[in-house]
């Protein structure tokens, strides 16, 4: 199968991540199994989803990790030409849910099998494609625990969400909170007989606000944003519950620690007869440009395209490089096209990345890991 035959196939499944993307892992886990690759899945608690690890070539140290997520998001409220989930070819343009991000890399991972299945591999290319990051890398964190007992440690880790092509070295990390507020209702005629949820909601709203304003004035180490408020339930009752769900982005600990000390001062004193559950929701670890020379090396070996790139979206890399493997980002497609309606992929940029892919195999092919030069897995 050619690397668009499978994108069209993975693109027919509707991995949006609230429905289950078990149709979709078991396509591939067939796939590979008919051309002779053991393959491991690593299911969610509910075993609704699951990840898959597989690895070609040899059980040994030294090997390249190729890393992407299987899910993709909504395509409610969008107005898309022809139906999602069937691929559409336009003048050089393949479109479909999840044919940038990132459907796309892994249908060139999986082309490239039965080539490195012939080759006597003297590095081993592992699989790693997760779940539910889209909605905060959920799955990852199970993968990268199975990675750490299932094979020897890799030497590097390639993530394919859509660059085109060039290396990714950082991006910030991504942290999702929900605080919940619960005062007490009451009749408007007379609040003081009861207790706002909203005024302090929105405190904490102001206070971040402000933050933000302060943070992008000092040259944008950390974005925040107020993703929903929902509270009340009437225009004359006293409001009874509040929620806030927000997010930031910093570049480093301290920053992320700026933000976290602002919203505890915020919910420091709250009024009389209010409680608040406030907590992390999700949490995706940022990419240091730091300790990630050998991923820079092979994937610049591999064909990736230079100079390397800041990215402004964050990724699962930050798992892996947390582990001790040294990460990078660089997959086809771009991300000005990914989450939009009529979502596409240039069939050049797939042609890129079989030619990445070939030379992956030309890499394992060429030597053996050395294994006292490896790195050695993290354990914590």
């Amino acid at each position: 199968m050619t690397t668009i035959d499978i994108l069209r196939a993975l693109v027919a499944f509707d991995t949006t991540s609230h429905r289950s993307n078990l149709d979709l892992i078991h396509w591939i886990g067939n796939y590979l199994s008919g051309h002779g690759v053991k393959v491991h899945l690593v299911h969610s608690e509910d075993r609704r989803k699951a990840n898959l690890l597989a690895s070609i070539g040899p059980d040994a140290a030294g090997g390249m990790v190729l890393s992407g997520h299987s899910d993709a998001v909504p395509v409610t409220d969008q107005n898309w030409s022809a139906s999602p989930f069937a691929l559409v070819e336009r003048n050089g343009r393949l479109h479909g849910r999840g044919a940038a991000d990132m459907k796309g890399f892994i249908a060139a991972c999986l082309s490239a099998v039965p080539a490195w299945r012939r080759q006597p591999l003297r590095r081993p290319i592992h699989l790693a494609f997760s779940y539910d990051e889209e909605i905060g890398c959920l799955g990852v964190p199970q993968l990268v625990e199975r990675l750490k007992t299932q094979i020897e440690a890799p030497a590097l880790a390639i993530v394919g969400e859509p660059t085109e092509m060039r290396v990714g070295v950082r991006h910030r990390g991504f942290f999702g909170h929900r605080a919940l507020f619960t005062g007490l209702p009451a009749h408007s005629s007379d609040p003081s007989l009861g207790a706002s949820a909203i005024e302090p909601a929105a405190y904490l709203v102001t206070r971040l606000a402000g933050l933000r304003r302060n943070l992008a004035g000092k040259g944008g180490e950390a974005t925040i944003n107020i993703g929903q408020i929902n509270g009340g339930t009437a225009i004359n009752i006293v409001p009874g519950s509040c929620e806030v769900l927000w997010e930031f982005r910093p570049q480093d600990e301290a920053t992320a620690q700026l933000v976290r000390d602002t919203v505890r001062e915020a919910l420091a004193e709250l009024p009389e007869g209010v409680t608040v559950e406030a907590g992390q929701v999700a949490g995706v670890p940022a990419l240091s440009a730091r300790d990630n020379d050998a991923a820079v090396s092979v994937a610049r070996e591999l064909g990736a395209l230079w100079p390397e790139a800041e990215l402004p979206f964050g990724t699962e890399a930050g798992f892996f490089q947390q582990v001790g493997i040294s990460t990078v980002v660089c997959g086809p497609g771009s991300i000005a096209q990914a989450h939009q309606p009529d979502e596409w992929i240039a069939a050049s940029q797939l042609q890129a990345a079989d030619r990445f892919m070939q030379s992956a195999g030309a890499w394992a092919l060429s030597g053996a890991a050395d294994r006292s030069t490896t790195p050695t897995l993290k354990t914590a």
